[in-house]
Parts: C-alpha cells; structure tokens; sequence
C-alpha cells in the first residue's frame, strides 16, 4: 500500500482550513495530519509530524508570526521542507518574497480543486510549482526586468509588513497594536520606508500599492 502524503495546513481561518481538508482528503493519497491556526503553532506541529508538505497561508494573525516568518522557521528547522503557499495575495511582489524565504509552490485561494491537488504532488515530491498567470508574470517580470523595477524589492520584511497595513487603511497605533511594537518604532519603520521610496504622503505609498497589485 502506498503511504499517503503527509500534509500540514496553516490557516487561520477554520472554515477554510476544514473546507481544504475535505477536499484534499477525497484524494486516498492524501492525508491531512494536522491544523494550525498560526505561524508559530504551524512551526511547532511541523516539527512534531514533520509532514511531506505544508499548506500555508501568508496572511496570519499580525500579533503573531507571519506567514514569510514562518516558512523562514521551518526552512532553517528543514532546508528540504515542501512549502506550498495558497494565498489571497497573487503579484508578482508576494510570489518572489514567499520563494526567497523558502516556499517551493504558490497558487491563489481562488484556484481550482484540481490545480491544488496537482500542486500538492508536485511540491511534495519537491519539485516547485506556480499558478500558470503567476508563472506566466514572474517569466514577463524576469525578461524584462529593467522595466518592471519593482521599488518594493528594497523594503525590508518588516517595512513591507508596515506599508501593507499602511495602504490597507491602518493608523500608526492600529500597525502597532497588530504586529507588537510601539508607535513610535512604526514611525521610525514607516519614515524608513518612504525615504527608500521617494514618497511624500500616504496618498502615493496607495498609488504605488495599486501599481504593483499589492492591494
């Protein structure tokens, strides 16, 4: 009998995470061996079970371990681990910064039933794998890289984090409340952040988010 493969899912949201475990698990191959409704517990359970993939989303709780930390956790833990990310954010800017931290797969959560479990097997197995548009992009970016500069490459993780809640509509004392820092250190990230990108005002740090399908 062949050994089903062994999955880990990292979802914060439990409908979503009960609705792909059914739809994974009408697969016989496949095997859903543990839940996590954050980036730190996710971490925790892969060690535990050391599945043959992990099925994790990007946006986790903000007063926890993101998503990006959370593939860096289980990389530096398993340098061979299979991480496929499914995440409402599909650009280019989130599918390269997932792949940099360690992630082997990325599809959106607005793919089919049948390209996640055709995912699955290719990521599990170790072989990487992107949604067709967003291959399709990453190709169009890296042939002409030159014009499709992208400023947000030269944000940190942290100041990226910032000025996605940033455009996404939070003051400085609702950033700091959701990711655990003071104000005062968001002001300072958040002054960083707009030095490196030659903007004045929240107005054109939108713009630019808009521009490149951050938001």
């Amino acid at each position: 009998m062949i050994k089903p493969i062994s999955i880990l899912l990292v979802d914060d949201h439990p409908v979503v995470r009960a609705g792909y475990r059914r739809l994974l698990e009408t697969t016989p191959e496949m095997q859903v061996v543990a839940e996590a409704a954050d980036g730190e517990t996710g971490y925790q359970l892969y060690q535990a079970y050391q599945p043959d993939i992990v099925i994790l989303d990007l946006n986790m709780p903000a007063a926890g371990v993101c998503g990006f930390e959370t593939i860096r956790r289980i990389i530096s833990h398993n340098p061979n681990a299979n991480i496929l990310v499914f995440s409402m954010s599909n650009n280019v800017t989130t599918v390269q910064r997932a792949l940099k931290a360690g992630a082997i797969g990325f599809i959106s959560k607005q793919s089919g039933i049948g390209e996640m479990i055709h995912a699955v097997h290719q990521v599990s197995s170790g072989k990487t794998y992107i949604e067709s548009e967003l291959a399709t992009a990453l190709a169009l970016y890296a042939t002409h890289k030159e014009s499709f500069e992208n400023p947000l490459d030269t944000l940190t993780k942290r100041e990226f984090q910032i000025f996605k809640l940033i455009v996404e509509g939070n003051s400085n004392t609702q950033i700091a409340e959701k990711i655990s820092i003071s104000p005062k250190t968001v002001s300072v990230h958040q002054l960083n952040l707009m030095r490196k990108l030659k903007m004045q005002n929240t107005t054109q740090l939108i713009r630019l988010a808009i521009t490149h399908n951050v938001i």
